[in-house]
């Protein structure tokens, strides 16, 4: 029987558990290390030459303790800015996350797309390059969120904020010059943990685009499907405060481990 592949998954916080949902449906059968940064949350708030020098730091140390035939980096943030960075030092294959602006605005029919992300994620020359390859003549709101990730943690936690903040931070995606804005960008993998409040909450109907699945996809590109009758695979996650949420963990069938990652903090 073949061996399983092992696939690290490295993100801020919990969002990246919304990845590894979809990536653990498409390939049950592997080994999965869910690293959650938590110690340096948010991203968004380090300086990029700091953050990459953490990240890559860190990944080496997680690199060579586990060895995996797989990375995935479910943050928007850390692809943006230290994917090239790790790609380049390391020999494993990485797989990013992105804004999904081509399939957003390949389906929106009023034209009108909006792309929530995080306040760096949106003003970096990246996302604007996105949007001048792939924008296909769709009018682009860029929303900056400063607190909606933070509101994620809070309400995966079991401390959901209010419908009011909630709804500020969602506002200004909401577009309406005679043609309405009909497809937002979940430009942070935080986000689709606040899928149902933020539906709930919109002014009106609209299309959320979540990368996790096209992240899935693009996995089993990588790995190939999962063979025929192969047994489930292990997963547990680490996180570098060392203050791991085994309820929430649980939730997602992950197994937190006893301490933090050696050097982390």
């Amino acid at each position: 029987m073949a061996v399983p592949p092992k696939i690290l998954m490295f993100d801020s916080g919990l969002g990246g558990l919304t990845v590894y949902r979809e990536v653990a449906a498409v390939r049950p059968d592997a080994d999965y290390i869910y690293i959650a940064d938590d110690a340096a949350f948010p991203y968004g708030a380090l300086a990029e030459n700091a953050l990459v020098a953490r990240v890559v730091g860190l990944f080496g140390e997680l690199n060579a303790e586990h060895r995996p035939d797989l990375a995935v980096i479910p943050c928007n943030t850390a692809s943006t800015i230290v994917l090239p960075a790790l790609r380049e030092k390391f020999t494993v294959p990485f797989v990013g996350t992105v804004p999904a602006i081509k399939p957003a605005c390949a389906s929106s029919v009023t034209r009108r797309v909006s792309v929530l992300g995080t306040e760096g994620t949106v003003a970096r020359e990246y996302t604007r390059t996105l949007i001048r390859d792939f924008g296909q003549g769709c009018a682009v709101t860029l929303v900056g969120s400063k607190h909606l990730a933070s509101y994620a943690e809070a309400e995966l936690a079991g401390a959901p904020v209010s419908d009011t903040e909630i709804r500020a931070e969602l506002a200004p995606c909401f577009v309406d010059d005679g043609k309405r804005t009909d497809t937002i960008v979940l430009a942070c993998t935080h986000y689709p943990l606040l899928l149902d409040r933020l539906t709930k909450l919109a002014p009106w109907p609209v299309n959320y685009i979540d990368p996790a699945p096209a992240i899935a996809r693009r996995v089993v590109d990588l790995l190939g499907p999962a063979p025929a009758g192969a047994r489930p695979g292990s997963s547990r996650a680490t996180f570098t405060s060392g203050h791991a949420p085994h309820a929430v963990l649980a939730r997602f069938g992950i197994a937190p481990p006893p301490a933090a990652v050696a050097g982390a903090g």
